[in-house]
Formats: C-alpha cells, sequence, structure tokens
C-alpha cells in the first residue's frame, strides 16, 4: 500500500534498489546530495547535479525537465553516507516561472524499479521560493527510510546548498544552471502513463490520505536542537584526468572518514524494528560514536512527533471538511441525517488518529528500548548523576567531545528523555532563569526556592565541567555580591576547586572582572599577533568560567559592561559566563541588556518548555540534572577532582 506523506512524515523503506520519480508543472532541475548523519555535504564530490549527474549508487538527469526519474541504490553508496536528499530548483531560464507559487505543486514519488509506488509527497504550499528539498532517504540503524521534506528557499539553489554546508554554494550553483542552460547531452524518458485510479496525478491540492481512507503507517524510528555533531573528515577532492570529466574518488577509499559502527548486531529485516546497541553511529572513538548516536536519538524523536502532530492536524482538517460537506445542505440539518453525519466524521477522526497514536507508541517503545541500552554504556561526562559510572570516577586527561547539561523531552513522550549534550569548549555561556517561567513546576515553586534551586544547579553544572576537564585546565571564579549563595556553594567551597574564595560586595566584583577583563585582552592581543608564547608568566592558562549570582545586585555601569565584554568577546579565547538571574531584576537597565541575554544558553532549575526546535516547531520540556536524593556523589567527585589538582596527576 502506497504511503501518501505529509511534511514532517516519513515511511519505512522495503528495498535498496529504487527509482525517484519527479512530476511538476514546469521543468525543474533535479538534483541529490550525499550527506553524513548529519547531514553535512562535504563537496561537489557529494553532488549529483546536470553538470556531474552520476555518483556511486545514484544517477539524476542531465537537464530540466517537467518529469524525472532519479535512480538509487542505497546498497551502492559509500559507507559514510547516511543520507540522500532529493533537491529540485527551477531553472532560469528567460520567461521561465521564477518560483514554485506560480507552477503546480511538484509531486515526488519513491518506487520500486518495477514503477510500484512505496511513498508519494505532493510539495503544497510552496510561493516565493525556486529551490526546495524535496524528501530525504536516510540510514537509521541498519535500516533506510523516507523522509517528506518539503523546505523551500527564496534564495534559490544557492541557498540550499548553502544550507546543507557546501562550501563555494553560489559558485556550485551557478555552474549546475549554466549546465541546464547548455541543454548537456542526453534526455529522460519521462516515467509511464498514470491510467489508474491509484496512480493519478496529484499536482494540486493537499495531502490525501493513504488508500483505504487511513494514514500512511508511519515508521518504527524516524530519523537534533543547538549543538550539531563534529563531522566526518572531508573526502579529498577529487582531480580532473586528462581529456575527461572529473574523476570523482569513491569515499569508501578514503583512509580519512571516520570508521562506520561495529557490527554488534544483525541488521533489521525490512519491517522489523532494529535490535539497539550502544554506539550504533559512525565516529573515531566509542564516545564519539555515542555522541551521534544521542543526537540521532533526538532527531528520531522530533520527527516521529512531527509525523504524529501532522496526523492528527490532518484528521481533525477531514472531520471539519466532510462535516461542512455533510451540513451544506439545509435539510441534512434536520432528522437523523445531520447526527449520522457528525458521528461518521468523528469516528474516522477517531480510528486515524488512533493509527496514528499505535504507531507513535511503536516508535516510542524502540527509542526507550534504545535509551536503556544507551544510558548504561554513557561516559560520565555524557552521563547522569544517577550512573554507577560516577562511582568508579577518575579525572580524565584528555577533554571529552561534550558534556551533559540536562535532559530533554515532548508532552507525547514523557517517559522518552534524550540527553542534551553541549559541544567542549563551551561556545557560549549559559543563563541559569531562577525567576518565575510559566511552567506548571515554577507556579508550584515560591521564590526564595527557585533562586536556591538556580545556584544549586549552576553548582552542578560547574561540578560537571571541573570533572571532566584534566587536572588544573579549568578554573571556576563566582561572584556572590551579597553571599546569599553560601550554603549552595559549600560543596565547591569545601572541596577547594575553586580559584578564589567567592568575591561579595562592589570591591570584589570589580576585582573579578577586571582580572577576567585583562586575560581576554591580553589572550586577543597575543593571537592577533601571532605571539602566544608571549603571554605574561602570571596568566592562568586554563579555561575560565565565571558564575555570577544575584545580578545585577552589586554591579555599577562599568561592572555591567565588563560583564557584556566577556559574555561576546570570553567564549573564544576561553572565558566562560554563568549567570544565575531572574531577568526582571534587571529590568532597569531595559533593552541594554538584551545582548547579553541572547548570547546566553537558557536553562532554568525546574523543568520548563521553552527550548525551541525551529525544524519542526516543537517546544522541548528541558530538565535539570540533580544528584540522587542523600547520595554523596558530588562531593566524592570533587574531592577526586581536589586531589588530582594538587598532585597534578589522576
Amino acid at each position: 500500500m502506497t504511503a501518501e506523506l505529509v511534511r514532517g512524515q516519513n515511511h519505512t523503506l522495503p528495498q535498496t534498489r529504487l527509482e525517484i520519480r519527479v512530476s511538476a508543472g514546469a521543468p525543474v532541475v533535479a538534483g541529490a546530495t550525499l550527506g553524513d548523519e548529519r547531514g553535512t555535504v562535504h563537496g561537489v564530490e557529494w553532488i549529483a547535479h546536470p553538470g556531474s549527474p552520476q555518483l556511486p549508487g545514484l544517477e539524476v538527469s542531465r537537464q530540466a525537465a517537467a518529469e524525472h526519474r532519479l535512480a538509487v541504490d542505497l546498497g551502492a553508496l559509500p559507507e559514510t553516507v547516511h543520507r540522500v536528499t532529493v533537491l529540485l530548483a527551477l531553472p532560469l531560464e528567460a520567461g521561465g516561472p521564477t518560483r514554485f507559487g506560480a507552477v503546480a505543486a511538484p509531486f515526488v514519488a519513491v518506487t520500486g524499479l518495477d514503477g510500484t509506488e512505496i511513498a508519494t509527497f505532493t510539495l503544497t504550499g510552496l510561493d516565493s521560493e525556486s529551490a526546495v528539498a524535496a524528501l530525504e532517504l536516510y540510514r537509521r540503524q541498519g535500516a533506510w527510510k523516507v523522509r517528506a521534506v518539503g523546505q523551500g528557499y527564496a534564495g534559490g539553489l544557492a541557498a540550499m546548498l548553502a544550507d546543507q554546508g557546501v562550501a563555494g554554494a553560489a559558485e556550485l550553483a551557478r555552474s549546475i544552471q549554466e549546465a541546464v542552460a547548455r541543454g548537456l547531452a542526453r534526455s529522460v524518458a519521462p516515467p509511464p502513463p498514470r491510467t489508474s485510479e491509484g496512480d493519478r496525478v496529484r499536482h494540486a491540492g493537499g495531502p490525501a490520505p493513504a488508500q483505504g481512507g487511513g494514514l500512511p503507517q508511519a515508521a518504527q524510528q524516524p530519523g537534533p536542537l543547538d549543538e550539531p555533531s563534529a563531522p566526518a573528515t572531508p573526502v579529498a577532492p577529487a582531480v580532473p584526468s586528462a581529456g575527461g570529466p572529473i574523476d570523482y574518488a569513491h569515499p569508501r577509499r578514503q583512509a580519512t572518514a571516520p570508521p562506520p559502527p561495529p557490527p554488534a548486531a544483525p541488521p533489521a529485516q525490512p519491517g522489523q524494528p532494529a535490535t539497539p546497541v550502544a554506539g550504533d553511529a559512525t565516529g573515531w572513538s566509542m564516545d564519539e560514536r555515542l555522541y551521534n548516536q544521542v543526537w540521532g536519538m533526538f532527531e528520531d524523536l522530533a520527527r516521529a512527533t512531527a509525523a504524529y502532530r501532522s496526523a492528527v492536524d490532518f484528521a481533525e482538517s477531514r472531520m471539519d471538511q466532510e462535516l461542512e460537506r455533510a451540513l451544506s445542505d439545509p435539510r441534512s440539518r434536520i432528522g437523523g441525517t445531520g447526527d449520522r453525519a457528525r458521528e461518521q466524521a468523528r469516528a474516522k477522526r477517531d480510528e486515524l488518529t488512533g493509527r496514528a497514536r499505535e504507531a507513535l507508541d511503536r516508535d516510542l517503545a524502540q527509542l526507550a528500548a534504545e535509551a536503556a541500552v544507551v544510558e548504561p554504556a554513557l561516559p560520565a561526562a555524557y552521563a547522569g548523576w544517577d550512573n554507577p559510572v560516577w562511582h568508579a570516577y577518575r579525572v580524565p586527561m584528555e577533554i571529552p567531545m561534550a558534556l551533559r547539561i540536562g535532559d530533554l523531552h515532548l508532552p507525547e513522550s514523557a517517559g522518552v528523555k534524550i540527553p542534551l549534550l553541549v559541544r567542549l569548549p563551551l561556545e557560549r555561556g549559559m543563563w541559569i532563569d531562577s525567576g518565575r517561567t510559566a511552567s506548571e513546576a515554577a507556579a508550584l515553586t515560591d521564590s526564595d526556592q527557585l533562586r536556591r534551586l538556580a545556584m544549586e544547579s549552576a553548582v552542578l553544572h560547574a561540578a560537571r565541567m571541573l570533572a571532566v576537564y584534566p587536572p588544573n585546565e579549568f578554573s571556576v571564579h563566582v561572584i556572590d555580591p551579597a553571599g546569599s549563595a553560601a550554603a549552595a556553594l559549600a560543596p565547591l567551597v569545601g572541596a577547594g576547586v575553586l580559584a578564589g574564595p567567592p568575591a561579595s560586595g562592589p570591591g570584589g566584583v570589580s576585582s573579578v572582572l577586571a582580572g577576567l577583563t585583562r586575560r581576554v585582552d591580553l589572550v586577543q592581543m597575543a593571537m592577533r599577533a601571532g605571539a602566544a608564547d608571549s603571554l605574561p608568566p602570571d596568566l592562568d592558562p586554563a579555561e575560565q568560567l565565571l558564575i555570577v549570582n544575584d545580578f545585577p545586585h552589586g554591579f555599577d555601569d562599568r561592572a555591567v559592561t565588563q560583564l557584556r565584554y566577556l559574555a561576546d568577546e570570553g567564549p573564544s579565547v576561553g572565558v566562560h559566563l554563568m549567570m544565575v538571574a531572574d531577568r526582571e531584576d534587571a529590568s532597569a537597565y531595559g533593552p541594554v541588556l538584551d545582548p547579553l541575554w541572547r548570547s546566553l544558553l537558557r536553562v532554568t532549575p525546574v523543568a520548563d518548555d521553552h527550548l525551541a526546535d525551529p525544524w519542526v516547531g516543537h517546544a522541548w520540556t528541558y530538565e535539570p540534572l540533580s544528584t540522587p536524593p542523600g547520595s554523596r556523589v558530588l562531593e566524592q567527585v570533587l574531592d577526586r577532582v581536589a586531589a588530582a589538582r594538587r598532585t597534578g596527576h589522576r
């Protein structure tokens, strides 16, 4: 049965040799890009387009046409390829349409070699866009799936390629359009005519339900927020061969790409969920594989939930349309006819939403099984405080890729939590919001308790950073102008892991800010002059973290200016900011501090759904990490950090 997808929905592919058929209301350029696990395209040799139509496992059309057939052999793709994105663009021809809103909605079908449709997608809702990422084939735990994307770009082909990380996107887009204009080589045969009712051409209108009136079956695992994965090392660029076209090197023969995950479990059979395996992602090390796997789980949950919400919206819309048609005749509103129409429409809505929920529940069960396998295998930097790995903690000799700062979940899947990992060294500071938010947890907590929880959360974040850095390579400073955080700071002060006593009063605030500002200035000047070895001997070379409590108490205008300077310039030279503050307390400064708040990653001391995912429109609920009740794991870890700092050894 053909799966008729809506934007964001996905479907399992039962085979690896496929055709992608495109039908548009005007000539379009068809191409495809190959991406790694994060969707990054590592150069022109990862792009099939009319000027270079063939790649291993992929062939596209050589010219613009209203009908296209793209040949895909997923089994022949390089092992480093995890995504194939199908691109459509309007050619830059005189007199031709310049936006997809002026032509009929393109229709894309993924078919078997015999022409049997597996999944279809009608790209509705396009307007000023002249290029669009139509759909995506992606690999997850050995199984391939298709996802309806429909992401349009008003900036055209160049903007679309740049969004996928292609260097020189504008020049490449221009060369593709020039190749199309020259009418390279052969034309592509149109697909066979659609004659049966199931093969109708859908150039207009919204998405239709799958055959039989039901929604298409959701994938068992659909294929993350602010932090991208470390991209694989790009394949070396190809060189032109004498007298012929560019000889694109086969990525599988390169030794610079990250190795694939080990074959720890047999691949899943079509239609069956894969057996979860920890480290089932590409990467040079187990830590990198786990990092990529965690973000793959994030992406899976985002896609599964987006598909469910889209299906529910479709069911509601369909019910409204059926009721409107049934009750448009005044005669049907009298007697039992109207009641029966309402009952039938609502029954169909309930059936469709029930099927969508069943599909989501299958996806969530698979994700929960994967999380149950991955969580115990996480290293300390990625693990929660309740993970046994902390009881065997040893101070590391290298900085990890990332650090866990909390968990994420969605309303439909509160039982499936994804670790929120941020890359190290930190690329931006953190703001722990001690104010009252609109969340239920914040509403049940009084203001004084929120401030205390916010400072305790800051201490836990600082302790994790100290724990994952090698000895004496990370220093923590604290500004506590009124001394109100003494109880929360006790673990750090008692272990002796702070760079100095918490600064209090205006004098203490000024002294700490002046020292860190001087460090930023000196390091920046040394870097610009290429004289990093000429820094003063009293300059601490370690990464620096400044925790600021109770802002803006104790801060004059000069101190506020220095704080903004540290937030803007500090991360590039190893000085990071962690604000514990209620924005309302600083409202007297007006918009002057807006850049400061925007520059920081906002987290909360209690659960709050404030982290936005612009890709699929989700508002993720963030939950801070906490130590188990009665546990002394924090004190034990800080004692080992302090001992390593004293001796300089693990």
